[in-house]
């Protein structure tokens, strides 16, 4: 029913009063989690997608030996995360976008590693110092401020899923990596069988929490973090020109999942628990800014 329907008979109501409903409409739906996200971290973004280091991958001007590290610098970062998405799987504040079958990308990195690395990758992985930073915020995130990591969920698996394919065959053709996935597993999402509609879905799941109009903002400021994270971890314009001399100081590792933790226990268990997917083999999409900005410096073996 609407307001003028709602007033007495005879009674002169205040102009404001009769566009009350779609003020508040437009209240709660800029009150939603990814409203506020994505209005919150459009300037983050957009300077994230003018770097060098973006717009010359996206013209195919990438070394494999940068492309090789900088899967790395993504096993690191993927692996902290799914760690403490795993530890937060129960958590009110993240259980609803808990999706490991659909989303998580340590598996799929980890056959990456093994074609660009060999069978000895675990003994020669590195990752630079801004990767180890990056690492260490998501770990701190997880086991301090669960409800942040929504940030970081949301930061890198949107972006994967839009931009996956995209930069998946810009990879193929510019490094001549097999057309039969070797070296781009991380792109390919089997569990997904529409991006668009999965991320419809996920954001619905991110409005319908919980969560105070505080705590929203805090997650938007998360975000930004993370973003601003991720530009710390790409090569400047030297270093893409250059390769591997110009990445910079490095770390000897990124902190790992200790053993028996939740990333270490059996996926095809943990999965379980959540029954039969009802998402499979995804589209394409055109937002390739999160996956890119990963991209680090990441030291030679």
């Amino acid at each position: 029913m609407s307001v003028e329907l709602e007033t007495s008979e005879g009674v002169d109501e205040p102009e404001e009063k009769s566009s009350g409903a779609p003020e508040k409409e437009n209240h709660t739906r800029m009150a939603d989690l990814s409203e506020l996200l994505k209005e919150g971290t459009k300037e983050a973004h957009d300077r994230a997608e003018s770097t060098q280091f973006v717009k010359d991958f996206l013209k195919g001007n990438i070394r494999k030996e940068l492309f090789k590290l900088a899967t790395t610098a993504l096993y690191f970062t993927y692996s902290a995360l799914e760690e403490e998405m795993d530890r937060n799987k129960d958590h009110p504040a993240f259980a609803p976008l808990y999706f490991p079958t659909e989303l998580h990308r340590k598996e799929a990195l980890v056959k990456d590693m093994e074609y660009f690395y060999g069978g000895d990758w675990e003994e020669q992985a590195q990752c630079s110092e801004a990767t180890r930073k990056y690492v260490e915020r998501i770990h701190y995130v997880g086991q301090n401020e669960p409800e942040l990591l929504v940030a970081h969920a949301y930061t890198r698996y949107m972006g994967d899923l839009s931009g996956g394919q995209v930069l998946k065959k810009v990879a193929q053709r510019a490094l001549k990596l097999p057309s039969t996935g070797e070296g781009t597993q991380f792109y390919l999402f089997e569990n997904v069988d529409n991006a668009q509609q999965f991320k419809q879905f996920y954001r619905a799941r991110m409005n319908a929490l919980d969560l105070n109009l505080e705590t929203k903002e805090k997650i938007v400021e998360e975000a930004n973090k993370a973003f601003e994270y991720n530009m710390q971890v790409l090569p400047g314009p030297r270093a893409a020109q250059t390769g591997l001399s110009a990445l910079g100081h490095m770390s000897a590792a990124c902190p790992r999942s200790s053993p028996g933790s939740a990333s270490t226990r059996g996926h095809e268990r943990v999965w379980g628990q959540r029954g039969p997917s009802t998402w499979r083999r995804w589209g394409g999409g055109s937002c390739p800014l999160p996956v890119l900005v990963m991209r680090s410096g990441v030291p030679p073996s």
